[in-house]
């Protein structure tokens, strides 16, 4: 009787490792995860046309811009996509330098952060052609230097003056159809600690939402 209670035992024992074992993922991967890998511009599911979004700035107002996904398909996507997730919203403009431009999308703040995925650099120095010019009012995609051109990933930054030397090696993606002038404001009235344009914490405009206007 005992040795009959042990075998059945054993088999319940074996059921349970099976049903258990049946319910875990066999490929490695969760689906509650976000898709780490590169995005490129071989990539499925890349936006195409044009795109219009606003950027709230508290104390500002808002920017309007179009991005334009037929030059710059991978960027547009990853920022169109990081914009519907919310990614934005509550972070700040961590680097003003006027003359130049306004950086942020940093959720660290600081510079070195980003979202969990980096981007192809649409850029001609990276083998890709990419029309659109430095030019007062144009976002970008900002990243590492050189020769990190596949590093960017959330942080983009919006050109306060012409900036054409920037044309070729990084990522412009849009531009500004208004607001323009809270650029200029952000520019004039943000306190800098240093000639590289970084900004307090608690002097960092904050981005109160980044929406797509359908």
């Amino acid at each position: 009787m005992k040795k009959k209670f042990t075998v059945l035992l054993a088999v319940f024992v074996l059921l349970l490792s099976f049903a258990a074992c049946k319910g875990d993922k066999t490929d490695g991967k969760n689906d509650s995860n976000p898709d780490t890998s590169l995005l490129t511009n071989t990539s499925e599911g890349l936006l195409s046309g044009e795109y219009n979004v606003e950027i709230e700035i508290e104390d500002y107002g808002i920017i309007a811009l179009t991005l334009d996904a037929d030059n710059a398909p991978v960027s547009v996507t990853n920022f169109i996509n990081l914009v519907k997730d919310g990614f934005y919203n509550g972070l700040t403009f961590h680097r003003v330098y006027a003359g130049f431009m306004i950086q942020g999308g940093d959720p660290k703040g600081n510079g070195t952060g980003g979202s969990e995925r980096n981007i192809q650099g649409e850029f001609s120095i990276n083998g890709i052609e990419n029309n659109l010019s430095h030019t007062r009012g144009v976002i970008s995609m900002a990243r590492r230097g050189d020769p990190y051109y596949d590093s960017a990933s959330s942080q983009f930054f919006i050109v306060h003056k012409d900036s054409t030397s920037l044309d070729g090696s990084y990522a412009a993606f849009g531009w500004v159809t208004s607001g323009i002038e809270i650029v200029d404001s952000i520019c004039e009235n943000t306190p800098v600690i240093d000639s590289n344009g970084s900004v307090l914490p608690k002097n960092q405009p904050v981005i109160k939402e980044i929406r797509v206007v359908e």
